[in-house]
């Protein structure tokens, strides 16, 4: 872990209320993330962790507990998300959607155009900056809402699995893409994946989590060095050894999960 700390959360519960009862996605975490930090959490679904992800972004209250983020700069935004669902706002072309946190903050014109242009280019969208989303493959809507998210300068970065839905071609293009500008950048990211494969080529750690209610039941520390590629990762044992580590503690959970469903 890095020097400074940069998300700390404490005794933190989240309880969803139904009228039928209630369900607790989460089960008080405790974790520290240190600054650039690249954090991938891994678990069966349904274990709360884009609860957890909507916490921190501030779209969800918790039951119990706290978070805090360190600030470095005030102007900036505590975070950006992006999501498994493509976000872009359709009605925006390439360009102004990458500028649009800038925007809304009303960053001064000419730092807006610089930011937009440089992750248009770090992106490869530079020269599709004048198209709107329906003209864009899923591959490429996703890299607007990396550059977005990258532009807009957050203290930290949420992504609920950005490349779920992508063929594997795309996914490891935009997972190297995403590697280089974060190298670059140096942003605290928080990643969910059920891909232990990415898991293992993004994370400086990745945390482990158990089916409902979701609690972090195991750390595995990544360190390969980096730059990193999928090919080096499948062929380094100590990788291997670590994704059968983590695919039996995902096969424990959701074995478990059904026996108390039963």
């Amino acid at each position: 872990m890095r020097n400074k700390t940069k998300i700390t959360i404490r005794d933190l519960t989240k309880v969803f209320y139904k009228k039928q009862g209630s369900v607790t996605a989460l089960d008080d975490l405790n974790l520290t993330i240190g600054d650039g930090e690249f954090v991938c959490l891994v678990g069966p679904s349904g274990c709360g962790k884009t609860t957890l992800l909507r916490i921190l972004a501030g779209l969800e209250n918790t039951s119990i507990g706290e978070f805090t983020i360190a600030t470095e700069n005030e102007e900036r935004p505590l975070q950006s998300m992006v999501f498994q669902e493509r976000g872009i706002i359709p009605w925006l072309t390439v360009e102004e959607n990458v500028a649009f946190g800038l925007k809304m903050r009303h960053t001064p014109k000419e730092i807006v155009e610089q930011r937009t242009s440089y992750y248009l280019k770090k992106t490869g969208l530079d020269k599709f900056a004048s198209l709107y989303p329906k003209e864009l493959s899923g591959g490429m809507k996703q890299r607007v809402s990396i550059a977005r998210a990258f532009a807009n300068d957050p203290e930290i970065l949420l992504m609920d699995e950005p490349f779920a839905a992508l063929d594997e071609q795309n996914k490891f293009i935009l997972q190297e893409e995403l590697l280089s500008i974060w190298a670059e950048t140096g942003k605290t990211v928080l990643f969910i994946t059920h891909s232990i494969d990415e898991a293992l080529l993004l994370s400086d750690r990745i945390l482990l989590m158990s089916a409902q209610p979701g609690r972090i039941v195991q750390e595995i520390h990544v360190d390969m060095p980096r730059p990193r590629n999928m090919e080096k990762v499948r062929e380094n044992p100590e990788m291997a050894a670590k994704f059968v580590e983590i695919w039996k503690h995902l096969q424990e959970e959701v074995q478990q999960s059904r026996q108390e469903e039963a």
